[in-house]
């Protein structure tokens, strides 16, 4: 019997596309307290457009892209729940080539290798991977399971110790037009200095500037090293499209598409040049860092 209203072709169109939303996984409860009340909550941005898009257009529009960077927050775990939510909606549309983490170094990839040929992930996985203890297994540990459980590829995104001590001993500037910039340096030498609470000598942040540009170049390479399509789970400054990663892709001579997804607190600007899209979570309750480093 034929539809009323809809010619067959048509109503197979609808089904397959509510099929398709079907598909993905429900998205998390908020974990974190602030700012529950703010209207931009748990909106999705399209940055060239100003558009408010919802997470199925999100997922639509990140399907076909061969490198998808996502900046967080790494203290806030509504950014890992919603980076574990963006693995599983990705997957369920095309298979994931890899998954790469700022958490992981090179030192690391042995024992990925050795767990990834395991028929059943070990008991303790934190300690056959020599996870680190400054990244929280409790926001990343899912995430990692998730990656080895579906076999993707999962892929250190850091430099190694040893790099990152010879980056500071003899901090040379990388080749790049992009990533040279003269703002783009000043602005990452503001931030360097802040994130060190203005407690560094000055003598000491161009040797630190150097070793944030380093892990940029590297974070690139190994994303055009990796299977594609690619996804990166990473601070939000590597990230950003004006200050990392993206311009290193950019001077490496990239192909294909990347797109930056920035989660961020509700409150943060987040302006068209930083990243293609944001999405915008409750806050955690603020801490003085600062302070404790005083101490």
């Amino acid at each position: 019997m034929r539809h009323p209203w809809l010619s067959g072709s048509l109503l197979l169109l609808m089904l397959s596309l509510v099929g398709c939303q079907a598909s993905l996984p429900p998205l998390p409860a908020w974990q974190s307290s602030e700012g529950r009340d703010n209207a931009a909550l748990g909106q999705i941005r399209d940055l060239a457009s100003g558009q408010v898009i919802s997470p199925e257009q999100l997922v639509e529009r990140l399907a076909g892209v061969s490198r998808v960077l996502v900046g967080e927050k790494h203290d806030n775990p509504d950014h890992h729940a919603l980076q574990l939510w963006l693995l599983r909606a990705l997957q369920a549309r095309r298979a994931q080539g890899s998954l790469l983490l700022e958490m992981l170094q090179p030192e690391q990839q042995a024992r990925l290798e050795a767990v990834q040929r395991q028929a059943q992930l070990p008991q303790d996985l934190p300690k056959a991977l020599d996870w680190q203890d400054g990244w929280d297994w409790q926001f990343y540990g899912p995430i990692v399971r998730e990656a080895l459980q579906d076999r993707i590829a999962l892929l250190p995104a850091n430099l190694s110790v040893g790099e990152m001590r010879a980056a500071y001993r003899q901090p040379t500037p990388l080749a790049g037009v992009k990533s040279n910039a003269p703002a783009v340096r000043a602005a990452l030498l503001e931030q360097v200095r802040e994130g060190h609470c203005g407690l560094l000598p000055e003598s000491q942040l161009p040797a630190m500037l150097a070793v944030q540009q380093r892990r940029d170049r590297r974070i690139a390479e190994h994303l055009l090293a990796a299977p594609q399509p690619a996804l990166l789970f990473t601070g939000a400054y590597h990230a950003r499209k004006d200050l990392g990663v993206p311009l290193h892709l950019a001077d490496l001579g990239a192909k294909g598409e990347s797109k930056v997804l920035l989660l961020a607190e509700v409150g943060e600007q987040v302006g068209p040049g930083m990243a293609d899209y944001v999405w915008y979570t409750p806050a955690t309750p603020e801490q003085d860092y600062c302070a404790q480093l005083r101490k």
